[in-house]
């Protein structure tokens, strides 16, 4: 009878082994990316050629600054009503805060810059890491 039930044990302690091992191997952590999002409101007296240049030159930066893993960007199109005058979203995610390190004084970030700032009425800007799969 001991035999018996050390048997059962021994099997019940291995199999709560294996499982617990099978649902750390099943979950593995998920990877992050630290996305940069950027919302852009420009003066009224912006010109469409001077908003069209600025958003020709945020989209160069991805072949200029290695650090940028992936970019995205469009014009607000929501119909809530709360944009408050923000018209414009860029989207720049890196793999890690070094990725941000390197791109906010990167020389091509500032040059941008320099073709921004004239017609730029306010800006906001939100950093959040992201599970990715």
């Amino acid at each position: 009878m001991k035999s018996w039930i050390i048997t059962t044990l021994a099997f019940g302690i291995l199999a709560g082994v294996l499982a617990v091992q099978n649902e750390n191997q099943a979950a593995p952590e998920s990877k992050k990316v630290l996305r940069h999002v950027v919302l852009f409101k420009f003066k009224e007296d912006a010109t469409k050629e001077q908003i069209r240049e600025v958003e020709e030159a945020f989209a160069e930066l991805p072949s200029k600054i290695d650090a940028i893993h992936d970019y995205e960007w469009g014009t607000n199109n929501s119909p809530e009503g709360h944009d408050k005058g923000f018209t414009h979203c860029f989207l720049v995610t890196f793999r890690d805060e070094a990725g941000r390190s390197e791109y906010l004084p990167h020389p091509a970030h500032q040059a941008f810059v320099k073709v921004l700032r004239p017609i730029l009425d306010d800006v906001t800007v939100v950093d959040y890491w992201a599970s990715v799969d």
